[in-house]
């Protein structure tokens, strides 16, 4: 089975965003796999350690994801791409265009990715891709079987659960609770560094800046409002309505 995962390196979480000149900064900061598309990756290596095949994690992003990647070879995929060329760097549509470009001429049989990013949230390069590729998506996924050409994954829809079955080539996104990621061995890290990792520019996939041109553009970044404090209100309750409200119209601003 060729089982390809798509893996974008973000903030680790536990790092404190800090805001500068419009821009969030970057100095100092550790990056890490992007949570959902951890488990993309623990699945695929579990995919592959039941049907056999190999695993292939790819990349659009900076030189410093090289890192992100060699975590992915470190826990068991077998060879990765990153196309690290500012040409190729744009939204989500972008995103897709060229992660299209890089996998239409490789044998895939399911391709993973994380249901979003934990930075922008956005949940739409993997869909996209989907759409790019013309082949069916299942998202958002707890649980996933293949069964020959048949695929299984049980979704989870806004705390219910939704089954959804589809043919091999699909693409499939993880949802926290699909798996637990296993950390890199000591040897598995060794091994990493060893393992291929092909560098793609705009040039090697022949897309030109009007291919991929990005659709839409961040206008502002800032960080929310600390929170204040609680008011309780007292008096009569037809007072405490009134003020209630009052603060909803003129303080908060949610009510016209």
């Amino acid at each position: 089975m060729n089982i390809l995962v798509c893996l974008k390196q973000t903030f680790d979480t536990e790092e404190k965003i800090v805001v500068e000149n419009g821009s969030i900064k970057e100095d100092g900061v550790r990056f890490v796999i992007n949570p959902y598309d951890e488990y993309a990756v623990e699945e695929a290596i579990r995919l592959k350690e039941e049907h056999g095949g190999e695993v292939t994690v790819i990349s659009v992003g900076p030189e410093r994801t090289e890192e992100a990647l060699l975590t992915a070879l470190a826990m068991g995929a077998d060879s990765a791409v990153l196309a690290s060329d500012e040409e190729l760097f744009g939204d989500e549509y972008t995103a897709a265009k060229v992660l299209a470009a890089i996998i239409e001429d490789r044998e895939y049989d399911i391709i993973l990715g994380g249901n979003q990013a934990v930075d922008d949230g956005s949940s739409q390069v993997a869909v996209r891709l989907a759409e790019e590729l013309n082949i069916p998506h299942i998202s958002t996924v707890t649980e996933l079987k293949v069964d020959g050409d048949a695929v299984t994954g049980h979704r989870d829809a806004e705390g219910d659960e939704e089954i959804v079955t589809a043919k091999l080539p699909v693409v499939v996104t993880a949802q926290q609770g699909l798996n637990d990621p296993r950390y890199p061995s000591l040897i598995g890290i060794r091994k990493a560094k060893k393992k291929p990792m092909d560098r793609l520019t705009a040039a090697d996939l022949g897309l030109s800046k009007d291919d991929i041109a990005a659709k839409t553009a961040v206008t502002e970044t800032y960080l929310p409002k600390p929170k204040e404090g609680g008011k309780i209100l007292s008096g009569e309750l037809s007072d405490q309505v009134n003020e209630l409200v009052d603060a909803l119209k003129n303080v908060e601003k949610v009510l016209d």
